[in-house]
């Protein structure tokens, strides 16, 4: 699986609500695909289709203790998204910062124009 679909899989995913409640709720402690259902009013065969695409993109993992399958949170495959939504993020305040510097740069290199050398002389001798 590369970089793309592995993130777009994580993000669909995590883009239908009750799957990001289920993920909450795996936060906290392995739970039963039993003990899943019984704290939503959908069917189970519908908690069992958001548990299908969970495991899918890896955000979970199941394991068959006896007759039951218990569920984990894996959060790793979140790290790439996170690192996508990061650079993002990022990016853009860095970007204005420094367009905000160089703006700064500018001003004070046409006033400094603008005033001449004698004054600017003046200005850092005394």
């Amino acid at each position: 699986m590369g970089y793309a679909s592995g993130v777009d899989e994580v993000a669909v995913a995590i883009a239908d609500p009750v799957r990001r409640h289920i993920l909450t709720l795996l936060r906290e402690e392995p739970l039963s695909a039993g003990d899943i259902a019984q704290r939503f009013t959908i069917s189970r065969p519908a908690i069992s289709r958001h548990l299908r695409v969970l495991r899918g993109s890896g955000l979970v993992s199941d394991e068959l203790v006896g007759r039951q399958r218990i569920y984990r949170l894996d959060p790793g495959p979140l790290a790439p998204l996170l690192d996508w939504l990061t650079a993002l993020t990022t990016a853009d305040r860095w970007g204005r910062h420094l367009d905000a510097l160089e703006t700064e740069v500018y001003r004070t290199r046409r006033e400094r124009r603008s005033r001449g050398p004698a004054e600017h002389r003046r200005e850092h001798t005394g």
